[in-house]
Formats: C-alpha cells, structure tokens, sequence
C-alpha cells in the first residue's frame, strides 16, 4: 500500500494559441485601415508686442465680416463657397504665390469662415498667412 501524499499536478494555461489569436487580429487591423494622411495649415502667428506691420500693395487682403461673407482685396466675393473663393484669390493674386496673406476677420465671424479662408489659401499654395488684429483701447 502507497501511503505518501501525491503530489498534485500544477494547472497551467496554455496562452499560446491566444497570443498567435491576438497576433492574428494585429496584423488584421494594421493591412484593413487606411491611414489618411492630414493636413496641416502654417499658419504665423502675431506677437502679443510688437511693431505695426509696414502695409505694402503686394500682399493679398481677405477680409471676413460677421455674417461671413469674404472680400479679397475689398472685392466682394460673390458666395461662401470655397471653389469661389479660391477663383476670387487666383484673379487677385495672379501668378504669385509668395504674396503674404492677411486675414482679417470680425470678433464674431464664424471659425467655419476663417478655415474656410485659410483651406483655400493652403491649397492654392500660399504659405504666409497672417492674422490681423488691432491694439485695445485701454491696456
């Protein structure tokens, strides 16, 4: 008669198949999603002090009032639409895409307006954009 205790074999989990599963739906996903890749806007920001900047007629002025509409160089664009816009700052700006773009915008114009803007310019090719702003009256 065998009277020693026996000894009790120790579970263990086979995590392998778990891994190559988990491994499986990495390699899944990666090949299943497309990466689209975004764009970024350069935008210059102004200086909290600073100078007044030196006004010069070759730069390109588009002005956002508060119902949004745009004016390019003082002209009215005809409507809100992007396509529109950028025909209007292509008849301004002609060949040149260095011109510095400034944009000027009402304290309550929608942001939609102001990306807008600043989508058009971007995909024309300008670079430079500028934010005006004026001084407050009492500091």
């Amino acid at each position: 008669m065998n009277l020693r205790p026996h000894r009790k074999k120790a579970i263990e989990v086979d995590i392998t198949p778990l891994i190559d599963v988990v491994f499986l739906l990495l390699i899944f996903f990666m090949v299943s999603t497309t990466f689209d890749r975004e764009t970024q806007i350069e935008v210059e920001l102004p200086e909290a002090a600073g100078e007044e900047a030196q006004t010069t007629a070759d730069m390109l002025d588009i002005t956002i009032d508060a119902s949004g509409t745009f004016y390019v160089n003082q002209q009215e664009v005809i409507n809100t639409e992007i396509e529109t816009l950028k025909k209007a700052i292509t008849k301004a700006a002609g060949e040149q895409k260095d011109l510095p773009v400034i944009i000027n915008a009402d304290a309550k114009t929608p942001h939609q307006s102001v990306m807008t803007v600043m989508d058009a310019a971007s995909q024309l090719g300008f670079l430079h954009m500028t934010f005006s702003a004026h001084k407050p009256k009492n500091p």
